[in-house]
C-alpha cells in the first residue's frame, strides 16, 4: 500500500474544466479555486472523449497557473471500456498526473486495484473518490480506508439524489450528506460538497455551503467561478479561531503528555490535526 503522508492543503473549493479545451486549463486554474477538475466524463460527449483523455493528459500537468492549485483529472466510470482506456492514458501519460477522480465508484475493491496498479507502475498519483451511488454510500466508510492514496470523498448529489429516488433538496439528501463527513473523518479525508446548480440564487448558493461548513465537509464546489469567492470565505477560517489554533499548537509543543488545559478547557491531541488543517487553510486563503 502506497504510505506517503498526506499533505494537508486547503480544498474549499473546485471547478471543473472540460478535457478537450486545454485553452480553459490556465483561466481555470487562475480563477481563484484550491482544486482544478479537468473532466473527461459527464461534461464530454461520447464522441470527444478520445481526443479530450490526449488533450488532459498531455496539457493540465504543465498547464501555466499557480503552484498552490491542485490538479486532478476525473476519469470515466473504472467499470466502463472509456474508463479503462483513462487508466492506460494515466499509466503513459508524458508528465506524471498529480490525482484524479474516481467517479461512480460502487465498492473499495475499484479504489484499492486502481491504487495498486499505481503502486506497480511507481506513480505517484492521488486519488480523489465520489460518493454519487447507494453502494457507495453504504461503503463510505470502507472506501475511505481503502488507500493511503485517498485525499478526499466527494458528494456527487445529483446522481445519489437519482439512486436514493429522492429530491435534490437539503432536507433529502442531509444523511447521505452526514455519511460521507463520517467516513472521511474517520479515515483523516476531506470532505468536498457537491456544486450548487442555480448561478443565479447567490442567496441560496451562500446558505448551502454555510450549511455544509457546520455539518463537517471542508470544501464546496462550484459551476461558475464567480461563486468561487463566496464559497471561499465560507470554508476560510476566521481571525480568532486562528490564532486560537496556533496558541494551542504551541501550547502543547510545550507539554509532554496527550491532554492539555488551556484556558480551562481540556483539549485532548487528537485536535491538532483539525487545527493544522485550519491553519493550512488560512495560510493558502493568504497567498495571492
Amino acid at each position: 500500500m502506497f504510505t506517503t503522508d498526506k499533505t494537508i492543503r486547503a480544498r474549499r473549493s473546485f471547478i471543473f474544466a472540460p478535457g478537450n479545451r486545454p485553452d480553459m486549463f490556465p483561466k481555470a486554474l487562475a480563477c481563484g479555486t484550491d482544486i482544478v477538475c479537468v473532466d473527461l466524463e459527464d461534461a464530454i460527449a461520447p464522441k470527444d472523449k478520445a481526443h479530450a483523455r490526449q488533450q488532459a493528459f498531455a496539457h493540465l500537468a504543465t498547464a501555466e497557473g499557480p503552484e498552490r492549485v491542485e490538479r486532478i483529472i476525473r476519469l470515466n466510470c473504472l467499470r466502463t471500456t472509456e474508463g479503462m482506456m483513462d487508466v492506460q492514458a494515466l499509466l503513459q501519460a508524458p508528465e506524471p498526473i498529480p490525482a484524479v477522480m474516481l467517479p461512480k465508484v460502487k465498492g473499495p475493491e475499484e479504489v484499492r486495484n486502481l491504487s495498486d496498479l499505481l503502486t506497480e507502475y511507481k506513480l505517484p498519483t492521488r486519488l480523489h473518490v465520489i460518493i454519487e451511488t447507494n453502494e457507495a454510500l453504504e461503503a463510505a466508510y470502507e472506501i475511505g480506508r481503502s488507500s493511503d492514496r485517498i485525499e478526499a470523498l466527494f458528494f456527487g448529489g445529483v446522481d445519489m439524489a437519482a439512486d436514493l429516488r429522492c429530491k435534490s433538496t437539503w432536507m433529502a439528501l442531509q444523511y447521505a450528506r452526514s455519511r460521507i463527513v463520517h467516513a472521511a473523518a474517520a479515515s483523516g479525508l476531506d470532505a468536498i460538497d457537491v456544486p450548487y446548480l442555480d448561478l443565479e440564487d447567490r442567496e441560496g448558493m451562500l446558505r448551502e455551503a454555510a450549511l455544509s461548513a457546520e455539518l463537517g465537509f471542508t470544501g464546496k464546489g462550484a459551476i461558475h467561478p464567480k461563486q468561487i469567492p463566496d464559497i471561499n470565505a465560507t470554508f476560510t477560517p476566521d481571525a480568532a479561531s486562528v490564532e486560537h489554533a496556533r496558541q494551542v499548537i504551541e501550547a502543547f509543543a510545550q507539554c509532554d503528555g496527550g491532554l492539555l488545559v488551556y484556558k480551562g478547557k481540556l483539549i485532548e491531541k487528537p485536535v491538532l490535526r483539525s487545527f493544522a488543517r485550519m491553519l493550512a487553510v488560512h495560510e493558502v486563503a493568504n497567498v495571492k
